[in-house]
């Protein structure tokens, strides 16, 4: 069952049947239809469109089954204008290493057909990004250092750390300070552990949560990615907003959308093969 709020009125509990025809487009009544209308039982339809034809879709919570860009649904009879809202999840995997959740909430009114454009952000709700964790071999974490300079002033921050290799060489190369942001706890124990081993955990702290969340980047002078370019776009607001002039971001092949960087370079690694690396530095903001 599918629980549908109400913005103004007490909760319905609901469920939803798949469409077995086509998709009826939106109707208009006048005011005075609408209240004729009231309290009269009918179907609202809705059309909703997703990012990928395998993405996971939730209506209020609950799984659903149909699969395809589109799809379409109808809920059982409700109360003729009376206004309610369902909440709307869609899960996805652009690549083998990223998953993506995007919500939105819909107000309609009974009887009225609905159609829900999954494919865009909603503002109001961002967008979670989860990343499988990929470790950069030690000697392209060296050249990430390098490209940085990394100073003794330096306080680096990493989303995604996973066994906090960078930050550990990041700190041995010199900063001050390290901060990783891990939302894996397993990972997030594992990078504690490698700090200890280390002996440095005076130097880094491992925080277990989401990187994209209240997060606070104001204090990071380097902040070191290889997320995906999907995270890099969620991250990038913040980055853009908090991050102090002249601070750098090092990526490891990723971008940061068309936020273009300061200089791309390829390296060979000591495996032979070839890596990108990225640096942008953070620019005096014009005033408007």
């Amino acid at each position: 069952m599918f629980a549908v709020r109400t913005a103004r009125l007490t909760g319905l509990a609901l469920a939803l049947c798949l469409l077995s025809g086509g998709f009826a487009g939106a109707g208009g009544q006048d005011k005075k239809d609408e209240k004729k209308a009231e309290g009269k039982k009918v179907k609202s339809k809705l059309k909703i469109t997703v990012p990928q034809d395998d993405a996971e879709l939730q209506i209020e919570g609950k799984p659903t089954k149909p699969t395809g860009t589109t799809r379409e649904f109808e809920t059982p009879e409700v109360e003729a204008g009376k206004l309610y809202e369902y909440g709307f999840s869609v899960t996805w995997r652009p690549n083998n290493y990223t998953v993506l959740t995007r919500t939105k909430n819909v107000e309609f009114k009974g009887g009225d057909d609905i159609v829900v454009d999954l494919t865009k952000e909603d503002k109001k709700n961002p967008d979670k990004a989860v990343v499988r964790w990929v470790p950069t071999p030690d000697d392209i974490v060296d050249e990430m250092l390098k490209m940085a300079k990394v100073t003794k002033d330096d306080v680096v921050y990493e989303p995604g750390p996973g066994d906090a290799r960078m930050l550990i060489a990041a700190v041995k190369a010199g900063a001050k300070k390290g901060v990783g942001i891990e939302i894996d706890p397993k990972k997030a124990e594992e990078a504690k552990g490698k700090v200890k081993d280390a002996g440095l955990e005076k130097k880094i702290t491992i925080i277990e949560g989401d990187a994209l969340k209240d997060r606070d980047y104001g204090e990071a002078t380097l902040v070191l990615l290889y997320m995906g370019n999907e995270f890099n776009n969620l991250l990038r607001p913040l980055l853009e907003k908090q991050l102090k002039p002249g601070s750098r971001i090092v990526s490891h092949r990723f971008v940061l959308g068309d936020w273009a960087p300061d200089e791309t370079k390829t390296v060979t690694g000591a495996d032979g093969d070839e890596y990108k690396l990225h640096i942008w530095t953070v620019k005096e903001k014009k005033d408007k």
